[in-house]
């Protein structure tokens, strides 16, 4: 099932036969709704407070019963603090990012496997390789009626203004890359334009270059439809698309030409999806609670060509040098030896203003 709660500035949603069905008729399966999940994540993204002083970020308190309290709070310098209590039994634990100095979105994501006796409590900044990942053991675990009451009591809630979703899974939800693109994204290949989410291993991609290469391997997610995950689309004509096509706020475009070289003094410049939303050449798109996005893993780090215009494709960097996150990630399905290391992008990426700028040149 996955995802079962979602919690953002417009929906509150819960359903225990997963948000996925969404829209249809509840199902009926019999679950003790007191019993603590084997499973699960508590995923919260939020923006960091410049304050120097500790955020409360998250806290939940049943008042009419007794079950799990929890308090989830970001401290200066990049740590976040989670204390769960159960009963007399109290669990405490806390990891540091080095967010690089700069007040950021970050993804909080704190998982649980109680037939393995172990969880992990990560921080990350998405789109970036800054992630924090801390191993625990005999974590606590929230059960189907902790989820319930934590989304629909609002009393035995506390939801900070900087959070920009939370979101309840019934799984153990991977970190680190993502992928950012929707599975009917048209990308060039020998044959001609196929949806990303068909292509597999071996198929070749054209790239910035024009040249022809493997797929080495695909990614797929099904996440919550909010924060960085929110879907985009991109209108044509800008930057050349011929097509209107829907990607995630990280997902960044490789643009190139005499303009871009003459203002930014580059051959190409990286402009993310995201910072594209306030002008006129991409709309968020009001959809389903969850969407699902696929990306291609490349021998290099390489732009595919993608409905006329250029896309990243996914970046692996070093991570297979840090066995942590390898681990936690989606990556971690793969044979550490098949996966290879990416160089570094010498591309500068655009910041917003400069994003809006250079998209109003390129469509005029």
């Amino acid at each position: 099932m996955s995802w079962l709660a979602l919690i953002d500035k417009t929906r509150t949603l819960f359903r225990l036969d997963g948000l996925a069905r969404y829209g249809q008729k509840p199902g009926r399966d019999l679950v003790d709704l007191r019993a603590p999940m084997t499973t699960g994540s508590l995923v919260v993204e939020t923006r960091v407070s410049p304050y120097d002083k500790p955020q409360m970020l998250l806290g939940y308190a049943p008042q009419t019963r007794s079950g799990v309290r929890l308090s989830l709070q970001a401290v200066p310098g990049g740590g976040v603090v989670l204390v769960l209590n159960r009963g007399s039994e109290t669990f405490h634990t806390a990891v540091n990012l080095d967010t690089g100095g700069r007040a950021d979105v970050i993804r909080i994501t704190y998982s649980w496997d109680l037939d393995q006796f172990r969880g992990r409590l990560c921080v990350e900044r998405p789109g970036t390789f800054r992630i924090a990942v801390k191993d625990l053991i005999n974590p606590v675990a929230l059960s189907p009626e902790d989820m319930c009451e934590f989304v629909h009591d609002e009393l035995s809630r506390v939801l900070s203004p900087d959070v920009i979703y939370a979101a309840l899974s019934d799984r153990v939800e991977p970190v680190g890359p993502m992928p950012t693109m929707t599975n009917d994204t048209p990308v060039m290949t020998a044959e001609g334009y196929v949806p990303a989410g068909s292509l597999k291993r071996g198929d070749l991609v054209q790239t910035t270059q024009g040249d022809i290469v493997p797929v080495l391997n695909t990614i797929k997610r099904s996440v919550p439809a909010a924060g960085q995950f929110t879907p985009i689309r991109l209108r044509a004509p800008f930057f050349g698309l011929q097509e209107p096509i829907v990607v995630g706020p990280t997902q960044r475009l490789v643009i190139g030409g005499s303009r871009v070289e003459y203002t930014f003094g580059s051959e190409y410049v990286l402009v993310p999806a995201g910072h594209l939303l306030h002008g006129t050449a991409a709309k968020p798109i009001k959809s389903e609670p969850l969407v699902t996005y696929c990306q291609l893993i490349l021998p290099d780090h390489d732009a595919l060509l993608v409905a006329g215009t250029y896309l990243e494709s996914l970046d692996l960097g070093r991570i297979r040098r840090r066995k942590d996150v390898l681990r936690a990630s989606l990556l971690g399905q793969f044979a550490r030896v098949d996966l290879p290391e990416h160089s570094r992008t010498a591309y500068p990426v655009l910041r917003e203003f400069e994003a809006l700028t250079l998209a109003a040149q390129r469509a005029a």
